[in-house]
């Protein structure tokens, strides 16, 4: 039994000796016959085991006390650029050389392990539960910071790669400093070439320890996402007319892929010189990445949007690029908010204009249908313009299609439909109301369904084309006739005839102002100045905005009152009644210093003229000679202390001004700053005043019936609907709004699904 310490005791002293375990002692003497013989030794006593875990912790020891502080002093906050590159390259070889030492230690290791009838290893490959040791060691004590000095090298790295792929580490074009691109250094002394050669050795001897991908990944993740942001922003800056993504994509899988297949091989730019197992975790890598490019370039274009819009059909490509992406990431729902802010802050505000409001919305359902052709996004984004829309004034693109019109209450004739092509709904789609989009086919049915009805519609084109007869200076209606036709193709004779009887209004104002200026008996008379009129058959307009009657100074009376005695003449049994608010009037203005030609409204006309008799006016005073309210009066006035005409020398006091002392701005600055104000009163007002009628109508109603639902309201309303377009029809939806409306002024309650008449 003593013997057999003895024995044992000799053992233990020969292993140290032929598995010094200890750095310094590595390397020893010991002979292969003397290594055997121990080997032979070791296994004869049940001992493999034992030595393994005895050498391995002594391994695992000197590597955390001694290797990983050594590496991991490099890795310091201050320092950037060329200095940051070297210390992470001198880390990286003092690394693999203190880790490479190991390594006949290791192979002795994996040989007393070896199996001696199978030739294998019985616990495990040696190596990797050694590099396994490195890693774990080294990640346990990872700096706070280690990533910036990981980051300056391949920061460097990648310039120069690039630089080098865009042929540009000579000096560029536009560069006259004599600096390489790559490098930053002068042309002469370039270090591309040895940049590119120490990072492949480093990136090999990181692969080799299987340090690269724990060590560098997240640096690497991010210094490409970096790359990709700033080459989307340099590629794409207000660029639409043209198609970016392929470009994208091929400078992704040339530029940021070779690179990391360079990485990843330790130099070599072929992917079959990598692993399966490399070959696999790059291709998730490019997934990745590509999904990245795809979400950086949509999320730069949702900014760019409503300028995209704005631009179309230009934009076209740019709207392409972004369906494609849309598909590929999950960013509808940042394009819907996003729009929707821009919209709300450059487009709904009270400093635009109806008309520019219009003209965005249009491009918008062309831009957003070409984005999704189901429809969704526009029927999400679009809901706040509808509620502050008119009818657009330019019509003819649309209306030459000669499309049928598709209403909304899903009458589209849905056998015409290419069910080959079916999509299911997007998941953000309103199970309630998307159908309604999907039938409609042009931008007249997306404005129609914006007023609700047609017959809404169709009086809302009323009063913008009584509007635009009534502001042009000639009887010029072409255009407007051309638009009608083609309005009629769609909605049918009867609910355009009233504007047909406007226009012909207009043609047979011309004829009879013709017959008046050539009647000798009018034209003979002392004239102070020519008239013509554009004279309207009353019942066939809209109504007019101004409740008030302006006094006219009376030598325009008076030639007004010659004109209806000619109108008189030719007509015989009728008669003219003047809106002397409307209209338009050619003055010629001589003052001491200046003379002015000008076309102004007749109120404006009718101020200027009465400081023709008198110098100085109050504001109450002129108010009360013209017959018009002093708020409008005030705001009309501006037009000439803007032209320099009249100055206020006092609280709501206006003198003429003869000679001016400021140079006064060109007419042309004037006209664009007067508020262009319409004539008629809007379709909502007068559809407002038409509600009303109806509201006598369900007042009877209910106090005779006590209660009533929607439904039955709404029945018995049709009863009492005239012939006239628009005139006493109301839709359901229309009159429920009109309803709720009154329950929150407190003329209805309702409760239970009906309405009634609160007890008073």
């Amino acid at each position: 039994m003593v013997k057999s310490e003895n024995n044992k005791g000799d053992v233990f002293s020969r292993i140290q000796y032929a598995f010094p375990i200890l750095y310094e002692k590595i390397q020893n003497e010991c002979t292969d016959e003397e290594f055997t013989e121990v080997i032979k030794e070791i296994k004869a006593l049940d001992l493999a085991h034992f030595v393994e875990d005895v050498v391995i912790y002594h391994i695992e020891l000197y590597i955390r006390q001694n290797v990983a502080p050594t590496f991991w002093k490099k890795f310091v906050n201050d320092i950037d650029g060329q200095q940051g590159f070297e210390h992470f390259k001198s880390a990286v070889d003092g690394l693999y050389i203190s880790l490479t030492e190991f390594l006949p230690l290791l192979k002795r290791l994996e040989y007393l392990m070896q199996d001696e009838i199978t030739q294998t290893v019985t616990s495990g490959n040696v190596l990797s539960r050694f590099k396994l040791i490195v890693r774990s060691t080294l990640l346990s004590q990872l700096p706070l910071h280690y990533e910036h000095i990981v980051e300056q090298f391949y920061k460097i790295a990648f310039n120069v790669f690039c630089s080098a792929d865009n042929s540009t580490h000579a000096t560029t074009s536009g560069n006259d400093s004599g600096q390489c691109m790559g490098c930053y250094q002068e042309v002469e002394k370039c270090q591309c070439q040895m940049i590119v050669f120490m990072f492949h050795e480093t990136n090999r001897k990181l692969i080799e320890l299987e340090l690269l991908e724990r060590l560098v990944g997240n640096v690497l993740t991010s210094l490409i996402h970096i790359r990709i942001k700033n080459h989307v922003n340099r590629s794409c800056d207000k660029t639409f007319d043209v198609s970016q993504l392929s470009s994208l994509e091929n400078w992704l899988e040339t530029v940021v892929m070779n690179w990391l297949i360079r990485i990843y091989s330790g130099g070599f730019s072929k992917v079959v010189s990598l692993s399966d197992q490399t070959r696999n975790a790059i291709g998730k890598f490019k997934q990745k990445l590509s999904h990245f490019l795809y979400e950086t370039y949509t999320r730069f274009r949702i900014e760019q949007l409503f300028d995209i819009i704005i631009e179309y059909p230009d934009s076209q490509p740019a709207i392409d690029d972004l369906r494609v992406c849309l598909e590929r990431t999950d960013l509808r729902k940042v394009l819907i908010e996003s729009l929707q802010e821009a919209l709300k802050t450059r487009l709904l505000h009270p400093g635009v204009n109806t008309p520019d409001i219009i003209t965005a919305y249009i491009a918008a359902i062309r831009a957003l249908r070409q984005l999704d052709p189901i429809g969704v996004l526009l029927e999400t984004i679009t809901e706040p313009i509808k509620l502050a829309l008119h009818y657009c004034h330019d019509l003819a693109d649309e209306l030459l299609k000669g499309e049928s019109l598709q209403l909304d209450d899903g009458s589209g004739n849905e056998e015409n439909e290419d069910w080959d092509k079916w999509m299911p709904d997007p998941v953000d789609a309103d199970p309630g109301t998307f159908i309604l989009y999907r039938v409609m086919s042009d931008i007249i049915s997306m404005l129609v369904n914006v007023y609700g009805s047609q017959d809404l519609f169709v009086n809302e084109y009323r009063t913008l084309l009584a509007d635009r007869l009534l502001s042009q200076l000639n009887y010029h209606t072409e255009r407007e006739i051309r638009h009608l036709e083609l309005l009629k193709r769609r909605f049918g004779e009867n609910q355009l005839h009233y504007c047909e009887v406007m226009l012909k209004d207009v043609y047979d104002s011309k004829r009879i102002d013709g017959h008046i200026q050539s009647d000798t008996s009018y034209t003979l008379e002392k004239e102070h100045f020519p008239t013509s009129a554009l004279i309207l058959s009353a019942q066939f307009w809209p109504p007019f905005k101004e409740n008030w009657k302006l006094e006219l100074p009376k030598i325009v009376q008076n030639q007004l009152n010659k004109y209806v005695k000619a109108f008189e003449t030719l007509k015989g049994n009728r008669t003219l009644c003047w809106k002397p608010h409307l209209g338009n009037v050619t003055l010629e203005i001589e003052l001491k210093d200046r003379k002015l030609d000008i076309n102004v409204t007749p109120i404006h006309a009718t101020i200027i003229i009465h400081f023709q008799d008198k110098k100085e006016w109050a504001l109450e005073e002129l108010a009360e000679v013209m017959h018009a309210p002093a708020t409008v009066l005030r705001r009309k006035i501006t037009f000439w202390v803007s032209q320099g005409l009249l100055k206020e020398i006092s609280n709501d006091v206006f003198v003429l001004q003869e000679e001016s002392s400021t140079k006064s701005r060109s007419l042309s600055d004037i006209v664009e700053e007067e508020e262009v104000e319409s004539a008629m009163a809007s379709a909502s007002d007068q559809r407002e005043e038409e509600l009303q009628v109806f509201w006598s109508y369900i007042v009877g109603m209910l106090t005779n019936l006590d209660s009533m639902p929607l439904e039955r309201i709404h029945q018995m309303l049709k009863m009492f609907a005239s012939q006239g377009p628009g005139a006493m029809e109301c839709g359901l939806l229309e009159l429920r709004q009109f309803l709720d409306r009154k329950v929150r002024e407190h003329q209805l309650l309702f409760s239970g699904g009906l309405y009634r008449l609160p007890k008073s």
